[in-house]
């Protein structure tokens, strides 16, 4: 058995995981990533993030089509090929993950393939077809990320039965497809199957979907999804599943009343749970939380000094880009500088039609925890970009701090809200006012624009809506 002495070794090369080696790789320390996948890139690469962007696309465009024709414009009815659409999907997978390994090579980041298993604080063995090997090291770095969760009632045994990973395979289009769950993924998957053709109901247990957003910018959404899917309920429970030939036997409850239905397939999109099982953690001294994420510090430190944990594993908002900031603050803790994930401002999009992207805090939890805010709103209707495509069903929104009138928040709805995001996080960072938003110049016709005008709009001057003006603050800087 070949044992291998490193630095750094990370387990899991996902966002947070290759971010961690090549940052690592770059201050000078050895590196080793170890991997259990054939593919590099983890779930948000492999089975999340980026094959559902994809099919998100090729949605769009279907929708797009369909609905061209007041503009005097008509297309055919699109076919549909199964088999094509996942071979370009694998093919920007494969090519995306290519990238990955590349820029391992030139980092002379050694990657291994296989499942790593701690022995103790500073041995892992990693097991592989090929037979196994000991890497000893410094400091590991735990980032392996999570899994979708399916409740036991659930979990059938029957492929019908979806997960996340299994829908993102598109098999088939199921006639009557069933969403469990109105978060981020299961209104994007279930967009994705309700304009392949599918005749998609969402069901959620909570009063609203997509509930981490305000109400006023998850409206749009859910009016949109209302015409695409057959049905949205919420208040609704899914009490148990049984298979029933080749369809699945639902039985729900709503308002105390119990109902049962049949579907040919159903999406359970309830959440994640943390990859930890069977990594030797109990050969370490770090601790999981009730949940099973590992508990960490701001520094992403574990409660063993040699390791440290980031991203889904970790707990908290389970994002691709939380992960990678994490991944920065680890690495620079372990090169000896000062670094903490504290007051990090983390953007949350989803990628809906139309997309829902926000920054800081809320309005809703600015209520709920007494801050005391103003808010400003821009409409899209008076966007001449967003009139320039049919899209006027967006809204641009501040949340500001009266006193001081720096921008505490941003929430924006509407098509390619996610691109628009990123300035509401620079504004949020740099401590902006609404004042230095209004004075930035932004090109005409954008949908960036929005943004200016919404902070104009806080001040009661907005060129192309009209809103009372503010009296300004005292302390107003």
């Amino acid at each position: 058995m070949k044992t291998i002495k490193t630095e750094i070794v990370v387990l899991g090369a996902g966002p947070g995981g290759y971010t961690a080696a090549f940052y690592a790789a770059d201050k000078g320390k050895k590196v080793i990533v170890v991997e259990q996948e054939k593919r590099l890139g983890g779930v948000c690469l492999n089975r999340g993030c980026i094959p559902s962007k994809a099919y998100l696309h090729a949605a769009k465009l279907i929708t797009e089509a369909e609905e061209s024709g007041f503009r005097g414009i008509h297309f055919a009815k699109p076919r549909i090929e199964l088999d094509k659409m996942r071979a370009w999907k694998e093919s920007i997978l494969d090519r995306l993950a290519g990238g990955i390994t590349g820029l391992a090579a030139r980092r002379n980041v050694e990657v291994m393939h296989g499942r790593g298993y701690f022995e103790d604080s500073s041995t892992l063995r990693v097991e592989s077809p090929a037979g196994q090997q000991f890497v000893t090291f410094e400091q590991a770095i735990i980032a392996v990320g999570s899994k979708a969760a399916m409740p036991r009632a659930f979990d059938l045994g029957n492929p019908r039965v979806m997960t996340s990973t299994e829908a993102l395979e598109i098999e088939e289009i199921p006639k009557d497809l069933l969403v469990v769950g109105g978060g981020y993924i299961g209104m994007e998957l279930g967009t994705v199957y309700a304009t392949l053709g599918s005749s998609v109901v969402v069901v959620e247990a909570l009063d609203a979907i997509l509930t981490g957003a305000d109400a006023d910018l998850s409206r749009p959404v859910a009016r949109r999804a209302e015409k695409m899917f057959r049905e949205i309920r919420v208040k609704t429970k899914v009490v148990k599943m049984s298979t029933a030939g080749r369809q699945i036997n639902v039985n729900l409850e709503v308002d105390g009343q119990k109902k049962e239905e049949l579907y040919d397939r159903v999406l359970v999109s309830v959440g994640r749970v943390p990859n930890c099982a069977d990594l030797g953690l109990d050969n370490t001294r770090v601790k999981q939380d009730e949940k099973g994420f590992i508990t960490v510090d701001e520094h992403q430190r574990t409660d063993d000094p040699n390791i440290f944990a980031i991203g889904d594993v970790a707990g908290g908002v389970l994002l691709a880009h939380k992960a990678a900031k994490e991944a920065r603050v680890a690495v620079e803790v372990i090169t000896g500088e000062m670094s903490a994930f504290e007051d990090i401002i983390i953007p949350a999009v989803v990628f809906t039609d139309p997309e829902l992207a926000w920054c800081g805090i809320t309005e809703a939890e600015a209520r709920q925890k007494g801050v005391n805010v103003e808010v400003a709103k821009f409409p899209w209707t008076a966007s001449g970009r967003a009139l320039s495509f049919d899209r006027t069903d967006g809204l641009t929104k501040l949340i500001i701090e009266p006193e001081t009138e720096r921008i505490l928040g941003v929430g924006i709805v509407g098509a390619g809200a996610g691109e628009l995001i990123g300035e509401g996080v620079v504004a949020i960072e740099m401590g902006a006012t609404a004042k230095d938003l209004a004075e930035s110049v932004h090109p005409h016709p954008t949908l960036s624009e929005t943004l200016s005008e919404c902070a104009e709009a806080f001040y009661g001057y907005a060129t192309h809506t009209y809103s009372k003006k503010r009296a300004p603050a005292d302390s107003a800087q």
